[in-house]
């Protein structure tokens, strides 16, 4: 056999030559898109980019491979990117994120992941202390949000479900309750668990879209009355769609009252426990039994990574008991170092290392600054929005999410939700700015994610200024 191509697919000086002219286009990249002089995002059809990729597999030149790749994604270094909940990541963390490609340890084991593995634990306790929880709190950290709050359940039904379900399957309805406002993640974990639609208690939202406490009682009364054993309950911290944190004091006192396993989704912001200002927007997250925090949003860092801390260490290793002779042994020590046991990925990247970059180069204070400087942003928009009559605010901001509105009182209700989805698509297609978009009680709102710490009040204000001139031209009909 011919190794000539093996050969040449791991030639160090070939990697040499591509990694330094990637490094220098990724440099003027994020140069050019941090002052916000380009587009955002560059709009095409599906069809059009999937025609676009099918030639360029056949004719493309290599050189113009990554080029084409920077002009046909969207730009979240740039200032007027005001969209999804995605980390405007600290540029250090390609850097980590090359390496751990490189390598490649798997983390199955200790010993595919050696650095990693003692990376992930220091990480991990210090999220723990930072929540509230003493140090027998332990953690881990996984592949997404979706991921980390799956496990969070499993691992709640181990500890209060008496029957052992994951190897015995159900013997009777089971539920959780959460939020109707909460991440459908939450929902498609207890779909997953098998709980069914039954098995997702909704409790429904209070006027500022926070989890109505005082309807707890009487849902979770209705399912035992039912035969449904409730065995955990969610609190958002925020909700995706509109940034509201949910009163995570009420829930966690009525967690206690029933034994319930108290959990909180802050994927988005539980990041604010690095934030001395806004810190109390999680006022009783320390009596939780688990919590989940993106490093991928607030924090920071590339997709994809979550932290999963439980409060009582030995719930974060207990959940995935099972043999596998030829990867884990049992051991009567904690074995925190084998992450097998611990997550239900059996392989994961070494995604701890962008963690411990940024705590080694910046300290602590670079999480407290980038929350507390998008969080103050999206206070100062809310009042520009309230200050203008052409526009009308979802509810008042609790975090960096803010869904707003044009109005026109001439127009309907349904007129308006058609003349803001148009104007949003108006603005996807222009690319200067990109901002999403959501439904709220049949109320069609414009919706923005201020994750650029370099965004300013002078680009919303501009942002603003485009809006009202689209909306004018929409409304006198006047494409000019």
């Amino acid at each position: 056999m011919d190794k000539k191509l093996l050969d040449s697919v791991y030639d160090a000086s070939t990697f040499k030559n591509h990694g330094d002219q990637l490094v220098q286009l990724l440099a003027h990249h994020l140069n050019n898109a941090s002052r916000g002089s380009s587009k955002t995002i560059d709009w095409n059809l599906p069809e059009d980019e999937l025609a676009f990729w099918n030639s360029f597999l056949e004719t493309g030149k290599m050189d113009d491979f990554f080029p084409e790749i920077l002009k046909r994604t969207t730009h979240v270094h740039n200032p007027k990117y005001v969209g999804h909940q995605v980390a405007v990541p600290a540029p250090i963390t390609a850097l980590t994120g090359l390496i751990a490609s490189m390598l490649n340890n798997g983390m199955a084991v200790y010993e595919m992941g050696m650095s990693p593995t003692a990376m992930e634990r220091i990480v991990c306790d210090l999220l723990g202390q930072n929540i509230g929880y003493s140090e027998n709190s332990r953690g881990i950290l996984t592949s997404g949000g979706t991921l980390a709050n799956l496990t969070a359940l499993l691992a709640a039904r181990k500890a209060k479900v008496e029957s052992n379900v994951w190897n015995n399957g159900h013997t009777g309805p089971l539920a959780i309750m959460v939020s109707e406002e909460a991440h459908y993640c939450v929902d498609r974990a207890a779909k997953i668990m098998g709980l069914g639609d039954a098995g997702i208690i909704k409790v429904p939202v209070t006027e500022d879209f926070t989890m109505d406490v005082s309807q707890l009682e009487t849902r979770y009364q209705q399912a035992i009355a039912n035969g449904v054993q409730v065995f955990a309950i969610v609190g958002s911290a925020p909700s995706t769609a509109t940034g509201i944190y949910d009163n995570l004091v009420a829930i966690g006192q009525f967690a206690g009252k029933h034994n319930l396993w108290f959990h909180v989704d802050g994927a988005h912001g539980g990041a604010a426990i690095f934030s001395k200002k806004y810190k109390h927007l999680l006022q009783g997250i320390e009596h939780s039994d688990s919590v989940v925090i993106d490093g991928h949003k607030m924090l920071m860092m590339p997709t994809i990574t979550t932290a999963l801390i439980f409060k009582e260490g030995q719930h974060s290793h207990t959940t995935f008991s099972q043999k596998a002779d030829y990867l884990l042994t049992d051991t009567d020590e904690e074995d925190w170092y084998n992450g097998g046991k611990r997550t239900f990925e059996c392989t994961k990247s070494m995604m701890s290392l962008h963690w411990y970059i940024l705590l080694k180069m910046y300290g602590e204070e670079v999480f407290d600054q980038n929350v507390t400087q998008l969080y103050d942003l999206a206070e100062a928009f809310a009042q520009l929005i309230q200050n203008d009559l052409h526009f009308e605010l979802a509810i008042q901001p609790m975090s960096n999410i803010l869904c707003f509105r044009y109005v026109d009182e001439n127009l309907n209700l349904e007129e308006l939700n058609q003349l803001n989805q148009t104007i949003r698509q108006i603005l996807l297609e222009d690319g200067e700015y990109y901002l999403v978009q959501t439904k709220l009680r049949g109320i069609h709102y414009l919706r923005t994610t201020l994750m650029n710490p370099f965004t300013t009040m002078e680009h919303l204000g501009q942002l603003i200024h485009k809006i009202k001139q689209e909306a004018h031209k929409l409304l006198t009909n006047n494409p000019s």
